[in-house]
């Protein structure tokens, strides 16, 4: 049974739903989600209503963490983003709808094996917060040795919002030199990167998700309304008009 992997949703319930819309047309049932549902975006709590509602299970972001306690190491656009964020569940009305919400996000999940593979949102050295760079691959081969060292065969990863296949020789695949999927080899560890569904920085804007099959995984970018979001995050006086622009760019 094919599942679904998301990540890096970061509030964009426009792309969100695009993304979900696609999955049910494949008839995909199995959904999982990699972290950093919110944070960033203008739709925080639409966006883990759907995670919560459709996906088997999440694991923790950096940015679900920040909401949820408090960010660090984060630039002044994105801690204003988290206390924003952090608001909006505070301020729900309803107090069952609010304390679900919350203790979802506590019990999201920092690392987990199922289906044979390790999934995180951030690397299996560190799950919560280390990026795992296209460039690391040249420039810090002790680095991808040791996280490698932390899989049998394979992970699933977000955190970078760029999507791709790393592969223990170290080297990077974007997506356009795999034909769009990548099959899996036993001869080879491999750390994949599905991409972010609401905000991609690998310059193309489209959302991105991937579909892991038995052999093999696909990776799936689709088209959404981009300047709805934009302005909706240029309505709030509290996010960035940054936040926006970037969208539009894929960066």
């Amino acid at each position: 049974m094919p599942t679904a992997i998301i990540s890096d949703i970061h509030g964009n319930v426009d792309a969100l739903q695009v993304v979900m819309a696609d999955i049910d047309q494949r008839g995909i049932d199995r959904i999982v989600c990699l972290g950093d549902i919110i944070g960033y975006g203008p739709n925080p709590t639409d966006c883990l209503d759907l995670v919560m509602e459709r996906c088997e299970f999440a694991m923790m972001g950096n940015h679900d963490f920040a909401v949820l306690y408090e960010p660090t190491s984060f630039n002044s656009s994105a801690e204003q983003a988290s206390f924003w964020t952090r608001k909006q569940f505070e301020d729900e009305p309803d107090a069952e709808k609010r304390r679900k919400r919350f203790e979802y996000l506590g019990n999201l999940l920092i690392r987990r094996w199922y289906d044979g593979a390790l999934w995180v949102h951030a690397s299996p050295r560190r799950p919560i917060n280390e990026y795992i760079f296209p460039d690391d691959v040249v420039a810090a081969p002790n680095k991808m040795s040791a996280i490698f060292d932390r899989i049998e065969t394979r992970a699933f990863c977000g955190h970078t919002h760029v999507t791709g296949v790393f592969t223990d020789e170290p080297d990077f695949y974007p997506p356009g030199d795999l034909g769009e999927a990548y099959t899996f080899r036993d001869d080879e560890k491999c750390i994949v990167n599905p991409g972010s569904v609401g905000q991609p920085r690998d310059r193309d804007p489209r959302a991105s998700y991937a579909i892991l099959h038995d052999d093999r995984v696909e990776f799936v970018r689709l088209d959404y309304d981009i300047q709805t979001v934009v302005d909706k995050i240029a309505a709030i006086d509290d996010l960035s008009d940054f936040l926006g622009q970037r969208l539009l760019e894929g960066r």
